[in-house]
């Protein structure tokens, strides 16, 4: 597959050395090189020029989404591009990795989204980082959605209206949504896509982050919940019941009898539960990540009775 047909959008905020090593890791692999820049203030802006890319300043009195940063990317697009690989500016593309997906998008003309294997850069420096590894490796095949990292078929973006501004975090998941109701395929291959540096090394940066997926699960359900796919109904109801009914439930119970205090144990019950499938590690925190997550989505239903939203909810 020729490179002529093909374009990275690149979108970030403060990334640094991060950025400079993702923009060199497209040199030479497609014919344009966009970078949308968000308001940094580390000079990220200028080192995209220097590398010879496209540079996009986002408006700064507007709100600030991947979402926007991506559209505003897609519309600088040449003409005759096919298609466009979506890198967050944290992540340095697999040499081979462009090639492999445009050879399957080629080869599969309903394809919309090829995705790969994001690894984490540094997962053995923080449990946090860990656990964004584990969480990129999805099983390969047909799938429902893709994550910030993708190479897409141009034309069925445009079809589907890109992607929508205002969520500030689910929003690769929900053009997925909209491209599958068109018609069109995500693909996830078993090849090497990206190295992704989370840089996670706090709990409150992991909690935040997971308090930002509860946000996108409780709006991604108000979005598309009622359609066939109950598009993230589940992991909705299951946040609001482990991170804010069960608690209040057993709160409002001990103060009837302390002994019923005892109900709290079904937590480490889950625990040990899920880790015969996922290991300790990673079933304690996907526990404790329910009560972020119910905060985050109880967040969304108070500004969406109240008429505000929220702006994005960065961790780093």
């Amino acid at each position: 597959m020729s490179a002529a047909a093909i374009a990275a959008v690149v979108i970030g905020r403060n990334e640094g050395e991060r950025l400079i090593r993702c923009l060199r890791s497209l040199q030479g692999q497609v014919q344009q090189l966009v970078y949308v820049d968000s308001g940094s203030t580390d000079g990220s802006a200028a080192a995209a020029r220097e590398l010879g890319a496209l540079v996009v300043d986002l408006d700064l009195s507007q709100p600030f989404t991947a979402a926007r940063a991506r559209n505003a990317g897609l519309a600088e697009l040449e003409p005759g591009i096919e298609f466009v690989q979506f890198v967050d500016g944290d992540c340095e593309v697999n040499p081979d990795w462009i090639a492999t997906a445009a050879d399957f998008m080629q080869a599969h003309p309903k394809a919309a989204v090829a995705c790969g294997r994001r690894r984490e850069r540094f997962p053995e420096v923080s449990v946090y980082n860990r656990l964004c590894d584990a969480e990129w490796d999805t099983p390969a095949g047909e799938a429902k959605a893709c994550g910030g990292d993708a190479l897409m078929r141009v034309a069925a973006v445009y079809t589907a209206g890109g992607y929508r501004e205002g969520l500030i975090a689910g929003e690769e998941p929900e053009l997925c949504l909209r491209l599958r109701r068109a018609g069109w395929q995500v693909w996830r291959l078993e090849a090497e896509m990206t190295l992704h540096d989370a840089q996670m090394l706090r709990f409150t940066q992991w909690w935040n982050r997971s308090r930002r997926a509860g946000h996108a699960f409780a709006e991604g359900a108000a979005l598309h919940g009622t359609g066939p796919e109950r598009h993230w109904v589940a992991e909705t109801r299951r946040a609001l019941l482990w991170g804010a009914a069960l608690p209040a439930g057993i709160a409002s119970a001990a103060l009837a009898h302390p002994l019923l205090l005892m109900i709290a144990l079904i937590y480490p019950a889950q625990v040990l539960r899920l880790s015969r499938r996922t290991g300790f590690e990673q079933a304690l925190f996907t526990v404790l990540g329910k009560f972020a997550e119910a905060a985050g989505a109880l967040e969304f239903y108070w500004r969406r009775w109240r008429g505000s939203a929220r702006g994005i909810l960065e961790y780093k």
